[in-house]
């Protein structure tokens, strides 16, 4: 006598039901999305620096080649200053290079230049032939210097008031809408007396 055998086969050693497959496949997209945007949150852009309403960290630093006036933290005070990192090999240090020169010609705040990690002869060359729109220079090979102010990379410019505290700090390069709408009035605000470096708003791109 036959008998009927009613059970299902199981499945091949080594197969995968299509279900199981998508359900990985979305659980990917999902931990690439959640990656995303933490990435997103922490966009250096958007942190603020720690250094807002604090005194400059104290440094020493000799000239660019060539130039005569070195840049040292005694030299941040007294008067709304301008500090600008830049160096030689950094391309968007090139971009907001004009509009530097623009804001020395209208004599509206001293600028300083924090040259970072370049050869003495590319800085030199550089301000030469590019103009140089700085009214000091310091030197930083080694880094040291920008990682006391905080610096992620180049260029970055940070507003310093008259007593010589952080009242503001820009990530990336300059371009007119923020030096006309952020970084002169702020700048004139805090010539009138009328701005605090310790209520500054954070940096923005």
């Amino acid at each position: 006598m036959t008998t009927s055998n009613d059970s299902v086969p199981a499945p091949a050693r080594g197969s995968r039901r299509p279900g199981a497959i998508y359900i990985v496949a979305i659980a990917c997209f999902v931990a690439i999305g959640v990656l995303l945007v933490m990435g997103l949150e922490h966009d250096p852009h958007k942190i603020p620096s720690p250094l807002i309403g604090k005194p400059v960290p104290e440094f020493r630093l000799p000239a660019v080649k060539g130039r005569t006036l070195g840049l040292a933290s005694a030299d941040l005070k007294g008067e709304v200053s301008l500090v600008n990192v830049f160096a030689s090999w950094c391309i968007a240090c090139r971009e907001e290079h004009p509009l530097l020169l623009e804001l020395a010609h209208r004599k509206i705040v001293p600028i300083h230049g924090l040259n970072y990690k370049d050869a003495p002869d590319d800085a030199a060359n550089w301000l030469d032939t590019l103009g140089d729109p700085y009214t000091r220079t310091g030197v930083d090979r080694d880094g040291r210097v920008a990682i006391d102010w905080g610096v992620y990379g180049v260029p970055e410019t940070f507003v310093v008031d008259t007593e010589g505290r952080i009242a503001y700090k820009h990530i990336g390069p300059i371009d007119a809408q923020t030096l006309n709408e952020k970084l002169v009035p702020l700048i004139e605000r805090l010539r009138a007396g009328t701005g605090s470096a310790s209520r500054q708003p954070s940096p923005q791109p």
